[in-house]
């Protein structure tokens, strides 16, 4: 066997895999594995190869990998959560959508849908759209088209076609007066109260019936003075089959189109009207809608067109953290929360700025299914997923809560190296020590006097004496039975982590849903880039964000 080849190939991997910087160490291993003979000349020839691969560029390393034709294994493979198969669905033929309303950031429950319908698309090679739902004009905003897409790259999910609702307005113009041609609308010009109670009582108005319906005279009425409903049944015990509202008159400036329409479709009949023009075959939606569906086919069969294959799933529901946006919207404007992106919100930005990485809230979501059966799940399900994915990623660094002051008595000066993580390669970073150091005042609670414990990676403490601060003596290097305790040197950073707990308690908000705690971290956090998610070891996993000084949002323990 050829050891210089066999630690080239290793040596390429390693590097490719690190960012360029192969570990000695790793190859050794590899070769070793594959290799018997002389352990002295192999080691030698090794680190040699090493050091050659690494005065290669990254860009030279991957390249020279594709020449030699080496497949570099990715690892254990994720485990696959499939999805059950659609019905009357063909490969190719599938069109599945999003139809998010642009009235504000994406929550989790956004996530649901949007990742069902993107893999429902991908899993039969066929076509995803993005449709925006903006007709009404009172809640859109501009900004808010430009954020959900945003939101979605950042989830992973990509669309093969967008488009706006709203542009197809003079389209249900034509639907709806050719419905009502038909005699299955009608326009009503009764009050808002005496609709409601009439559909209450299932009682038909006079409206209903009347002969002349005049469809230009509707588009001069005020706002509220008529509506366009519904001909169904108002005898229906479904009593979403008892006469809708399909269009009302709405005086305020869309923003888009402006003031070009004041005449809009409420989801009832865009819903149905723009799954079937568009090629939509299996259309998804969350429970509630379930009643609403007969409204959603005699639509259709009244202007004959296509009927899709229309789902529902149960809504994502997290324990503590509704999504509805009548109960976050006055956390935000209350100024009880710090924005849309506040750790504690179960918005997209809100997850993101936590540290919850999109591959987990995939998986999160597709372990979910799409059944129908109602059910609050609890946070920790999410942060069990993230947790798995952030400790093949997370460098380790150390951290002390609430510190308080330690002095070891003869105390070796030392220049330790550890390691970034304790079973991958992610290399190491130095500690310089004395005798001065700080531990977290949870562990400085339980030191008694006359009693050993060790200081993790470093060594053995003998307790002396316990007042505002901890005086020991050193005890020696060797590995003893002992409490080991997490510790900076007095060469640290002060740095603030954020806890964010569920904003909701029995259904109010609870004021204590965020803690500050203040710490010390060891000093190579500096060189943690901004937004990078870190393991505080013995704490927590920690997206830290830089902003002039440094602080942690606490991700999950």
């Amino acid at each position: 066997m050829d050891v210089e080849k066999i630690a080239r190939k290793h040596a390429l991997i390693n590097a490719v895999k690190f960012n360029g910087k192969a570990s000695l160490k790793s190859v050794i291993g590899k070769v070793m594995a594959e290799f018997k003979g002389e352990a002295k000349e192999i080691i030698k020839i090794i680190k040699e190869v090493v050091e050659e691969v690494n005065k290669l560029s990254l860009e030279e390393q991957k390249e020279e990998i594709k020449k030699l034709g080496i497949r570099i294994d990715e690892g254990k493979k994720k485990r696959e959560i499939k999805l059950p198969p659609l019905p009357n669905a063909k490969k190719g033929e599938v069109v599945t959508r999003f139809p998010p309303e642009p009235n504000g950031y994406l929550h989790i429950g956004h996530a649901k849908a949007a990742i069902i319908d993107y893999e429902y698309a991908k899993m039969y090679d066929g076509i995803f759209i993005l449709r925006f739902d903006d007709t009404n004009p009172l809640n859109e905003k501009k900004e808010f088209y430009e954020a959900q897409k945003e939101d979605l790259k950042w989830l992973g999910v990509e669309w093969d076609k967008e488009y706006r609702t709203s542009d197809n307005i003079p389209k249900h113009y034509e639907l709806a007066k050719e419905m009502i041609e038909k005699g299955c609308a009608y326009i009503c010009t009764c009050r808002e109260e005496e609709i409601r109670k009439n559909r209450r009582l299932g009682k038909e108005c006079a409206c209903r019936n009347r002969k002349e319906q005049p469809w230009d005279e509707f588009f001069k009425m005020k706002e509220g003075e008529a509506v366009i409903r519904l001909k169904g049944d108002m005898k229906s015990p479904n009593t979403a089959m008892r006469d809708p509202i399909l269009f009302r008159i709405i005086d305020y400036p869309h923003p888009i189109h402006g003031k070009r329409f004041r005449v809009w479709p409420t989801y009832d009949f865009y819903g149905a009207i723009e799954d079937s023009l568009s090629g939509v075959t299996h259309p998804f939606r969350t429970k509630e809608y379930e009643l609403r569906d007969k409204v959603y086919f005699y639509i259709l069969n009244c202007l004959n067109l296509r009927k899709p294959n229309l789902m529902e799933f149960s809504r994502l529901a997290i324990k503590g953290m509704p999504v509805s946006k009548r109960k976050l919207k006055p956390l935000i404007e209350k100024g009880f929360v710090m924005g849309w992106d506040d750790p504690r919100l179960p918005t997209l930005r809100g997850l993101k700025r936590r540290g919850i990485l999109p591959d987990a809230i995939k998986e999160f979501v597709l372990s979910q299914g799409i059944s129908k059966a109602e059910s609050v799940v609890a946070f920790e399900n999410l942060e069990a997923i993230n947790r798995k994915m952030l400790d093949e990623v997370s460098r380790r660094f150390f951290f002390v809560s609430e510190p308080i002051k330690l002095f070891v008595e003869n105390a070796p000066e030392k220049e330790v190296a550890l390691k970034y993580h304790p079973s991958i390669d992610m290399g190491k970073r130095k500690i310089k020590t004395n005798g001065n150091f700080y531990i977290s005042s949870e562990d400085a609670k339980n030191l008694e006097k006359g009693k050993k414990f060790r200081l993790k990676d470093l060594y053995n403490v003998i307790v002396k004496n316990k007042n505002d601060m901890i005086l020991g003596s050193f005890a020696g290097e060797k590995l003893m039975d002992v409490p080991k305790i997490q510790w900076v040197s007095d060469e640290f950073i002060k740095v603030k982590v954020i806890i964010a707990m569920p904003p909701f308690k029995n259904g109010l908000f609870n004021p204590d849903s965020l803690k500050i705690i203040e710490g010390y971290a060891e000093k190579n956090l500096k060189n943690v880039k901004n937004g990078e998610i870190v393991q505080f070891e013995r704490f927590g996993f920690v997206k830290i964000e830089k902003n002039g000084s440094i602080v942690g949002i606490l991700t999950h323990k």
